[in-house]
């Protein structure tokens, strides 16, 4: 059984592995520092999908100017293909409503570009696909 919740400091371990195991090096050396900042900031837009007990997914969210973003989204491999990357993201989205964020984006980079399909699969129309360039505060520090 899988089961969505917040993060926890004693995730961390296994959320970075999973990170690592799934990203590209560049992708992953971007998104740990943003993932600290997140969990800084705010942690609870950092969201971990837990199944077998262990870390399945992880996605980490964030809000910049008004807008709730799906900024990283990372599911393991054996665990691919369950609806756990769908299940995190509408999590996710509930946590965004609950903050009154005015539209919910996914901030696309070289990084995630190939799983758009998966995004729009799951609702995300073209101009809900963040591609301005513009960082967000969580990767720019």
């Amino acid at each position: 059984m899988t089961f969505v919740r917040g993060f926890r400091l004693s995730d961390y371990a296994a959320a970075t592995e999973l990170l690592r195991e799934t990203l590209s090096e560049a992708c992953f050396e971007e998104t740990i520092e943003a993932f600290g900042r997140q969990l800084s900031w705010d942690g609870e837009l950092v969201l971990v999908a837990e199944a077998d007990g262990e870390v399945a997914g992880v996605i980490i969210g964030t809000i910049d100017n008004d807008c709730g973003y799906c900024y990283r989204i990372a599911v393991g491999r054996k665990y691919r293909r369950r609806g756990i990357g769908r299940q995190l993201i509408q999590a996710l989205k509930r946590r965004f409503e609950l903050r009154n964020v005015k539209k919910v984006l996914v901030s696309v980079d070289e990084h995630n570009a190939s799983i758009l399909p998966f995004y729009e699969s799951i609702g995300f129309d073209p101009a809900s696909l963040e591609r301005s360039g513009r960082q967000l505060s969580i990767v720019n520090g």
